[in-house]
């Protein structure tokens, strides 16, 4: 398949390969990113498959795959580039040592290539023979507004200016897929640079999709039961509803288990697979399992 697709149906056939079951909005908005060299931001609700988004572009394209998890406090050091302080001090010691004098030569040295450390954002930026890399600054909702406004710079320009060397920019930009759990709003002049969608929770069809291409092992049935029981549970007052993420892992536990049908005291016995917070499986209990189940056979 040629680089960038030719239509949505290509690029949806190319998530697919690596696993990846697109509805036709996100398929579009990847294949736009793509054919206009544009970051994407996908945000969504934790789980719904933002991050598998960059992975299943990487795998597919056979590019490699730079991931920048973002957190509080995350500075340029952790994201762009440092210097290797350690190295750079044993390089004066040793030109104290052989009697160097020319200091402007020994800072030139010293602020060379061979002293920099690139961290994800300037590796990205690298020449890579596979073609350029895919970039996925991943949870950008978690650092603060400074360092947005670094981003800037990268996602408008494919560059980083080093004081020391100047400019570094990309002979070839990055596909650079941004996520962000909206946590809190990112600000317009970064949203301005980037494509964007919503990535919802799948619908009954497309869940039972992807669990059949990420979870080829588990029986049908029990596939069809896992995904009308998920779909039922995010209907309820959760502090935070499931994501394909936990469909996908109680699947697998409950073939762990030897399971072939969803039976009440299976579902309560693995309910922590499935919801992550103690007042979501409290609310859960035995009445309201048991409807979950009646329900989840009337969808069927």
């Amino acid at each position: 398949m040629g680089f960038p697709p030719a239509s949505i149906d290509a690029t949806a056939a190319l998530l697919s390969e690596a696993g990846y079951v697109a509805d036709r909005a996100l398929s579009t908005v990847v294949h736009l990113a793509l054919r206009m060299g544009r970051p994407l931001l996908l945000e969504g609700e934790a789980g719904v498959g933002k991050t598998e988004v960059a992975r299943a572009l990487s795998a597919a394209l056979g590019r490699r795959l730079i991931r920048l998890q973002c957190y509080e406090g995350l500075d340029l050091a952790s994201a762009a580039y440092e210097w290797n302080y350690a190295a750079q001090m044993i390089a004066i010691r040793l030109a104290e040592a052989t009697g160097e004098r020319d200091r402007a030569a020994i800072a030139a040295d010293l602020f060379s290539e061979r002293y920099l450390l690139r961290r994800p954002l300037l590796e990205a930026l690298a020449p890579d023979p596979a073609g350029p890399p895919v970039l996925l600054v991943d949870e950008l909702d978690r650092t603060d507004e400074a360092f947005e406004a670094f981003l800037l710079e990268v996602l408008s320009e494919f560059q980083i200016t080093i004081p020391e060397l100047g400019a570094v920019r990309a002979a070839e930009p990055p596909i650079v897929i941004l996520t962000s759990n909206r946590t809190r709003e990112i600000h317009d002049a970064l949203k301005r640079r980037c494509l964007y969608h919503w990535v919802d929770y799948p619908d009954a069809a497309r869940e039972l999709a992807i669990l059949r291409a990420r979870r080829p092992g588990v029986p049908e049935r029990l596939s069809a039961q896992v995904v009308a029981f998920v779909q039922a549970i995010r209907a309820d007052d959760l502090f935070k509803a499931p994501g394909v993420a936990e469909t996908l892992d109680w699947a697998s536990a409950l073939v762990e288990l030897d399971a072939v049908s969803l039976d009440p005291a299976l579902v309560a016995d693995t309910l922590g697979v499935l919801l992550k917070y103690q007042d979501d499986i409290a609310r859960t209990d035995a009445p309201r399992i048991a409807a979950l189940i009646e329900e989840t056979r009337r969808a069927l």
